[in-house]
């Protein structure tokens, strides 16, 4: 390994010169580098419910679901079916993103919207939730939770209309660590050759064949006697 500023390479992973390249002495012993992988973060979302939101359906009782959106992955949720402006979803479900990407992620958008009948679904409100402080915080402590809280619901005109509540947990996920690391594995293990496992079978055959033998001897005395 060799530091170049603040970061460690391999030696494979080196230009050198034709001249200066280093010898390397070659051994039934691999080593590799697991280089381009990364850890991840796990964001956890839960939708508790909402209240107090306006209701779009003209016609019918609402059904509210919400489209959460973080990043280029969207998550809807299931249709909860509640009182004019009430829902209640419980519902848990999770984003996972290499931390490389976590640390460009700026918010997450919560969009509620209540099915109708005759036409598209109706929009009723969003929420955006700012990541930058939870993603720093989590990336530093390795997990950090955000106990569920109402958030403001925006309509069109940016005005106020119901709260929504959300939890959040934000995990590292140690399972998938690849971080730069050496490991050694065997290569090239010499083999049995051929007449090795010849003669193994012979002398296995053999000795088969002489326990048979014995039997056959000792049955023939115990007969005689």
């Amino acid at each position: 390994m060799q530091r170049n500023g603040n970061k460690l390479i391999g030696i494979n992973c080196l230009q050198f010169p034709s001249h200066d390249r280093p010898t390397v002495a070659h051994s039934n012993i691999h080593t590799g580098f697991a280089c381009s992988e990364m850890k991840k973060g796990i964001l956890e979302v839960l939708l508790v419910h909402a209240e107090g939101i306006r209701h779009t359906n003209l016609i019918g009782r609402p059904a509210y679901y919400v489209i959460t959106q973080c990043g280029n992955r969207v998550h809807e949720s299931k249709v909860s079916s509640g009182k004019d402006q009430e829902a209640c979803w419980n519902e848990k479900f999770r984003f996972e993103f290499p931390l490389i990407d976590w640390k460009r992620m700026t918010h997450l958008k919560f969009r509620i919207m209540d099915k109708e009948f005759f036409t598209d679904s109706g929009f009723v409100g969003e929420t955006i939730i700012y990541l930058g402080g939870i993603i720093a915080e989590g990336i530093n402590k390795g997990i950090l939770e955000v106990k569920p809280a109402p958030y403001n619901v925006v309509l069109e005109d940016d005005t106020y209309k119901g709260e929504i509540k959300i939890g959040l947990n934000f995990i590292i996920n140690e399972e998938e660590d690849m971080e730069t690391r050496e490991f050694v594995a065997p290569l090239n293990e010499p083999r049995p050759s051929f007449f090795r496992s010849i003669m193994n079978l012979l002398k296995s055959s053999w000795l088969r064949f002489w326990v048979y033998c014995s039997r056959l001897i000792c049955k023939k005395k115990l007969k005689e006697n």
